[in-house]
């Protein structure tokens, strides 16, 4: 398949999938098997392309993020709730992502564990929309410190491929009796500093190939996959928070089961 088709295909399973609990990365690890090219090639492109994604996000909330600056300055009590509850949200991630990169990248490489987390995940997530009681609305800033560090933990089980940031952060949060749109928004604010870190791990360990130019996937393929998946994305999550709001996470639930019990047989065969 010519580079930039896959590129531009490529940008729109990232923009849709990053910030829906289906696991955007599953999603491009299975897209390796349906559109026959070598995943491996692509790596650095799949997590490149995640800024995009996390642009669209700063694009989305720049008035949450302008008034938490400027609170910053003032040392305005909210702000810093906001910025304190984020970074506890990011640490486990970041500790255990660092310790276990080499076996997260081998899991990375199994489309089968895709398919059985899409299951698996997809009826974790029925039985907590089931079982949870979310509390009031609040707002990120209004988090405690054991429900921010609580939702960090969670993000922890999306380093097995399937499992999806986004799934595991927002069921966490509504396990732990975060309202839906609040425990969505924090996942948002929560892929930023996360993606981040992943994006400019990879970037570094790849180095030398990209400064060579000698991988058949360039910046042009990068560029175009960048820019697609942060206009897709834009448009998912305004879409998203709306959403859910209103009828929960059940429909993405059953996509999962679904996709995953197909991506099983097939895989087995």
């Amino acid at each position: 398949m010519d580079l930039t088709i896959t590129a531009i295909l490529l940008g729109i399973v990232e923009g849709l999938t990053e910030f829906i609990p289906v696991s955007s990365t599953g999603h491009l690890i299975l897209a390796s098997e349906l559109f026959g090219y070598d995943a491996a090639t692509w790596a650095v492109f799949n997590v490149v392309i995640q800024l995009g994604a996390i642009l669209a996000v700063v694009v989305q909330y720049w008035r949450t993020f302008w008034a938490v600056g400027m609170g910053l300055l003032r040392l305005e009590s909210m702000s810093l709730v906001f910025v304190r509850n984020i970074l506890l949200g990011f640490l486990p991630s970041a500790v255990l992502g660092l310790l276990l990169k080499d076996q997260i990248r081998m899991m990375l490489g199994s489309p089968l564990v895709v398919g059985w987390a899409l299951v698996l995940g997809g009826i974790a997530i029925l039985a907590i929309e089931r079982v949870a009681k979310p509390g009031p609305a609040s707002g990120v800033a209004q988090l405690p410190v054991r429900q921010a560090l609580g939702v960090g933990l969670f993000q922890c089980i999306s380093m097995i491929p399937g499992v999806s940031r986004s799934g595991a952060t927002i069921m966490g949060a509504l396990a732990m009796g975060i309202e839906r749109r609040t425990a969505a928004e924090f996942s948002f604010f929560l892929a930023i500093p996360t993606m981040m870190g992943a994006t400019t791990l990879e970037l570094w360990d790849s180095r030398a190939e990209l400064m060579a130019g000698t991988g058949p996937v360039g910046w042009d393929e990068i560029a175009i996959g960048f820019f697609v998946a942060f206009v897709v994305a834009l448009a998912v999550i305004k879409l998203f928070v709306a959403y859910v709001s209103r009828a929960g996470f059940a429909p993405f639930a059953w996509y999962r089961i679904v996709a995953g019990a197909l991506a099983v047989f097939l895989l087995s065969r």
